[in-house]
């Protein structure tokens, strides 16, 4: 099944180029070096194994002279066989630790992948796919793996054997030698070329792997909404066609390895039928010895089958170099506290003007990076083909594309947050509520202006500082995978049951762990599907209060509840306000008009601050917000 070009990007953004960071074997080298020791050890087995392997033809070369004049053999065959098992039994340890330590490499890829990603900046969560950096968690490190199982650190025992067999047959004769390495040469460039384009195929596959792992972890993700909306099929389609790039582009890779193993084929064969042409010529001119020639037929055979390793070992490399480009580009994205240090230099240290003040916003200025607003855009274009097929008019909505001016989200916004108040945040859609509070949180740094928390620019704070002060509730908390315990130790880890039970019910969430025998290991299901909307919500509350932190920001922490459970909630919430800071963003101007401040935003701007009361007279905006809900 397939579909047009067009439909794919609607539904997946603009095809992935090939434009990414080429990884060179530099970039390989401090994967290696982690386990230096183990292949250093790998390396002086290689070099007995080929010594061992080396000494043979020697021997069968002496066995033969020997039959030929009628002596003995003596020791010669019982060290040929010794040879033989010693060889044996080193490969299969060299084996052994090469399978060791290809494990140990992607576990420790995995390891700094990992740690890398978690540390990303948010704007990169805003700019990539979630699917497409699991696929380099899972897919693109599992490549690292063939290096040194098929071929880069075999290849130290291969070269020594190598050169070995090129200085004995050098020894035995230069002639038939130089007529070997002619067909050898010819071969190792015919593989070179082919090397180029298995790289740069290979990074292509891995990047539509993590296109097509994107779209199943879209779909698999939304999957009621995909079944309520009948859009299986589509969905299918989609990522069949996408599955379908992925084989392509896979031949492409399968076509251009296929052709480095014919290549040592037929060096063999020709360099076989040159030796025993050639060979056989100059054996019955007398120019060399029956034995001379087996001797250097054995030699051919150990020079051709490191020559096979080799060239399988360029495939691999070039595959894993591939991957490590994809692996690379996001070991070298900078991790969020990478430019604290610029930017705390930059900011201004403001001494505390009042110990009254918990968080001031001074003519605040933001604007998205720019691969947001293009993630925003992409989305807001996916929605719209959505709604056509949908057959519902698109006329009214907002333009896709936004002039330049704006694109900023806060322009000169100001307010102060007293301390021990609760103060609301208000206003219509889009008007940067939500963004004031990412931006308190430091998920992104103001483009203009200071945010002060405890009279310090947050920019001069340590983040881990910052967060610990602040309890963060966003409009839709994710409810992690696993039970009730889990997501509430979520950010206090080494909380009591008693303490978990306490603040559950603090936001009337004590029927969760009673309903069930296992009480706080419960499952909650993936996504919290065995909960209700308003119990994720509520238990997210839970989990912001369990850390009790100085300041709680709450983004519509009400918008799921029923009139009965929005009026616990909100006499939990004056519960826990009492001895706390609260700033709070309500659309339901019911929940906030109790506030000892309330800012109206609109379009990122201040238009009107005060209470419920003066409000209603002062600001015309807030005045319509109030009488639309009844509240005026």
């Amino acid at each position: 099944m397939s579909t047009s070009a067009p439909a794919r990007r609607s539904i997946f953004g603009r095809p992935s180029k090939n434009d990414g960071p080429r990884a060179g074997f530099r970039q390989l080298l401090p994967f290696l070096f982690e386990h230096k020791g183990v292949l250093v050890w790998v390396a002086v087995l290689s070099v007995l194994a080929a010594a061992a392997t080396l000494a043979q033809p020697l021997l069968v070369g002496q066995v033969i002279a020997q039959v030929q004049a009628g002596e003995g053999l003596g020791l010669l065959v019982w060290a040929l066989v010794g040879l033989v098992v010693v060889s044996s039994v080193i490969s299969g340890y060299q084996h052994y630790l090469l399978q060791r330590t290809g494990t140990a490499v992607v576990y420790s890829s995995r390891r700094r992948l990992i740690a890398r990603i978690l540390h990303l900046p948010i704007r990169e969560f805003d700019a990539r796919r979630t699917g497409d950096l699991v696929s380099r968690v899972g897919t693109d490190t599992t490549l690292l793996y063939a290096v040194l199982t098929q071929g880069l650190a075999d290849s130290v025992g291969n070269a020594l054997i190598f050169v070995g067999a090129v200085v004995a047959m050098l020894l035995i004769d230069p002639i038939l030698l130089l007529l070997i390495l002619l067909v050898i040469g010819a071969s190792i460039a015919a593989v070179i070329v082919l090397s180029g384009r298995i790289r740069r195929a290979t990074r292509l596959q891995q990047d539509k792997i993590g296109e097509l792992a994107s779209g199943v972890e879209r779909a698999v993700g939304s999957i009621r909404t995909v079944r309520a909306a009948g859009a299986a099929e589509r969905e299918e389609a989609s990522i069949a066609a996408t599955a379908e790039e992925v084989y392509g582009v896979g031949l492409r890779v399968a076509k251009a390895s296929s052709l480095v193993v014919p290549v040592a084929g037929v060096a063999l064969q020709l360099s076989l039928l040159v030796v025993l042409g050639v060979g056989g010529f100059r054996v019955a001119s007398g120019a060399i010895t029956i034995a001379s020639l087996v001797t250097f037929v054995m030699f051919l055979f150990f020079l051709v089958q490191p020559l096979g390793s080799f060239l399988g070992a360029i495939t691999s490399v070039n595959q894993a170099l591939g991957a490590l480009g994809r692996i690379q580009e996001v070991l070298d994205l900078p991790t969020e506290t990478a430019d604290d240090e610029a930017l705390a230099a930059s900011a201004q240290e403001t001494p505390v003007e009042t110990d009254d003040v918990a968080i001031e916003f001074r003519d605040v200025r933001f604007r998205y990076p720019e691969a947001a607003v293009t993630a925003r855009q992409k989305a807001e274009s996916e929605a719209r083909v959505a709604l056509a097929e949908a057959r519902i008019d698109t006329a009214a909505l907002n333009p896709v594309d936004t002039p330049e001016d704006d694109r900023e989200v806060l322009r000169g916004v100001s307010f102060r947050v007293p301390r021990g108040s609760r103060v609301a945040l208000v206003g219509p859609s889009g008007a940067g509520k939500s963004t004031a509070l990412a931006l308190i949180e430091r998920f992104y740094d103001p483009t203009g202006g200071a945010i002060l928390v405890d009279g310090r620019d947050i920019r001069t704070l340590d983040r881990r500082d910052l967060r610990s002060r602040l309890g963060y509730v966003e409009q839709d908390a994710p409810t992690l995978a696993g039970t009730i315990a889990d997501n509430l130790r979520l950010s206090s880890p080494e909380a009591s049951d008693s303490d978990c039970e306490r603040v559950l019910r603090e936001v009337n969430l004590g029927d969760v762990i009673d309903r069930s025998p296992l009480g706080l290991d419960a499952p909650v299901g993936e996504g919290g599907v065995m909960l209700s909307g308003g119990e994720r919500q509520r238990l997210a509350i839970a989990r912001a209060l369990l850390s009790a932190p100085p300041i709680l920001l709450l983004d519509e922490s009400t918008s799921s509840l029923d009139g009965l459970n929005e009026q616990r909630m909100r006499e939990a919430i004056d519960t826990v306000s009492s001895d706390r800071t609260l700033v709070v963003i309500a659309h339901r101007l019911s929940t906030v008009v109790d506030s000892d401040l309330i800012v109206v935003l609109d379009h990122g701007q201040v238009v009107g601050a005060g209470t419920h009361s003066e409000l209603v007279v002062s600001t015309p905006l807030y005045r319509d917000l109030a009488k639309h809900q009844l509240l005026v």
